[in-house]
């Protein structure tokens, strides 16, 4: 299993502290837990991309390129690439970039997004939501594999024996789809035999596995080798060296944030209650001492037989060197112990 890193690089005050992070130095710790994945020997780290005042990240591109040439081993994706508002072509030059710079470390995670600033910042209709990243994958997944290619397009450009450059180091870049519970999502990433990212932030990750067992149906039922498959789970995630501890330095922050968005979407707030549940073992919550965190990871495994696993730590204010021994403690304590495990389960 590949273990790693993704965050949103969200700005915001401390709820209790009332500490606030500007964008510049919430960029300079960005780039610190970047370095700090690739020393711990972390398998990836990816950014999310956002066009909200409350995260930083509105061009992972950019970033991923300045860590490409911060970092030596680790694999560099966005977590999601927009794709419905973005063009392809230049995501694809983009990533290829990234690719070249970092020797064959970058991959695209490719998603229709949980929130919608996007498409009135482009200039998109919402109405087209769903058929603009149909169409739009469909464009990125041919331009990978063809140097030279034409393209008809209705909601993109028509493109006519035209060359994409520069070519990833890569033979092509690896392309992931970032599911957040839609049927629809879930059969197009199989249907293409894609890996699939499925992010699960609440509720009972349990009642995800019609999910995977759809993504599994299809994917086979397309030709596409069950040996092949790669499947991700990103959940929210931060380990400290005591649970208790952990449930406290990581309540406030997360509350904030959650409560935030829920108030946008007409969610009632959550209590610390129902978050301490939410961090036992079936809850969707990573939260905990080192322990608790591998026996909740291989909990998920069985429901899911998932190949990635991604944590987002660094939730709203969330105070940097906490984020920091958080994942000193993934890097150095987790991964190695849940790694082990699955290898002595293969033999």
């Amino acid at each position: 299993m590949e273990i790693g890193v993704y965050t949103f690089a969200d700005l915001g005050t401390h709820p209790i502290t009332r500490q606030t992070i500007t964008p510049r130095q919430r960029m300079v710790n960005l780039m610190e837990e970047i370095e700090l994945a690739d020393q711990l020997g972390l398998d990836i780290f990816a950014l999310g991309e956002h066009h909200r005042p409350d995260y930083l990240i509105s061009a992972p591109t950019v970033v991923l390129g300045a860590a490409a040439v911060k970092t030596q081993k680790i694999k560099l994706s966005s977590a999601v690439t927009v794709l419905s508002s973005d063009d392809p072509v230049r995501v694809f030059q983009q990533f290829a970039e990234i690719d070249l710079l970092s020797g064959g470390r970058a991959e695209i995670m490719a998603g229709r997004g949980s929130f919608i600033e996007s498409f009135p910042l482009f200039g998109y209709n919402l109405e087209d939501y769903d058929d603009l990243f149909s169409e739009k994958l469909e464009m990125l997944l041919q331009l990978n594999k063809e140097e030279i290619f034409s393209w008809e397009g209705k909601y993109t450009q028509t493109v006519n024996k035209r060359g994409v450059y520069p070519r990833p180091y890569q033979k092509e870049i690896p392309i992931w789809i970032g599911v957040g519970g839609t049927p629809e999502s879930v059969i197009r990433a199989a249907e293409h035999g894609l890996p699939m990212a499925l992010a699960i932030i609440g509720g009972l990750p349990a009642r995800f596995t019609p999910y995977v067992q759809l993504y599994r149906d299809v994917y086979t039922k397309g030709g596409h080798s069950i040996n092949e498959m790669e499947l991700g789970i990103n959940s929210h995630t931060y380990i400290a060296d005591e649970a208790q501890q952990a449930r406290d330095e990581f309540y406030p922050p997360y509350s904030e944030v959650m409560n935030r968005i829920g108030r946008e979407r007409g969610w009632p707030p959550g209590s610390r209650e129902q978050f301490d549940a939410s961090t036992e073992t079936h809850g969707a919550l990573l939260v905990g001492s080192p322990q608790q965190v591998i026996d909740k990871i291989l909990y998920q495994h069985q429901l899911f037989g998932h190949t990635r696993f991604l944590a987002q730590m660094s939730l709203g204010a969330m105070p940097h060197n906490k984020v920091l021994h958080s994942m000193e403690l993934l890097g150095t304590k987790v991964a190695p112990e849940v790694k082990k495990y699955l290898r002595q389960g293969k033999n």
